[in-house]
């Protein structure tokens, strides 16, 4: 059955937005999504579904958390396929020895990565932007709260993506390529 990994933006991060992940993956199996798993307390979380299209999944989750928890929480889906080639297409990843300080900016749909151009111009030197095919990468070398870079990308310029770190993507590419089992962590 397909996997596809789903991650909700701006959710656990300070006082606003709150979702326990035990009510994230009921919530998901109430929406008939089997093998689900959540990563970190982040809103990331792996499931099986036997049909549909990412955008359907992201869109569906999306207008779940709105009924049922009454907060408006954007939602990015990828399959596995679409996450594999993300993490392939990574060619900042071998420049950058520490996992944290390396941003993968995940959108929708591909035509959003053009707005995400803009973020470039903000990235300095020894700091690297790329954009990719099916996401954006940005390594803030001296980190990512000294970044204007990163500020942009978490912020305003980023308002239709949701960031991960290098360190997460790649805890999400094990656990969307583990056999399905239901498991949690955070």
């Amino acid at each position: 059955m397909p996997k596809f990994v789903a991650l909700l933006r701006g959710i656990n991060v300070g006082k606003a937005k709150r979702i326990p992940m035990a009510e994230l993956r009921a919530l998901l199996n109430e929406l008939g999504y089997t093998g689900v798993s959540t990563l970190l307390n982040s809103g990331n979380a792996v499931f099986c579904a036997p049909n549909g299209a990412a955008a359907k999944h992201a869109s569906d989750i999306s207008a779940a958390i709105a009924r049922k928890l009454q907060m408006e929480v954007p939602v990015v889906v990828k399959s596995a396929k679409e996450l594999t080639a993300i993490v392939s297409e990574n060619a900042l990843a071998k420049h950058a020895p520490e996992h944290s300080r390396l941003l993968v900016a995940f959108v929708q749909g591909a035509q959003a990565l053009p707005e995400l151009a803009a973020v470039e111009r903000l990235a300095v030197p020894p700091e690297e932007f790329l954009l990719g095919s099916g996401a954006a990468y940005l390594h803030c070398v001296s980190g990512i709260l000294e970044s204007k870079a990163g500020e942009a990308l978490l912020g305003k310029a980023g308002k239709s993506v949701t960031t991960r770190n290098w360190a997460t993507v790649l805890k999400l590419q094990a656990l969307i390529s583990e056999p399905s089992i239901s498991r949690a962590e955070g």
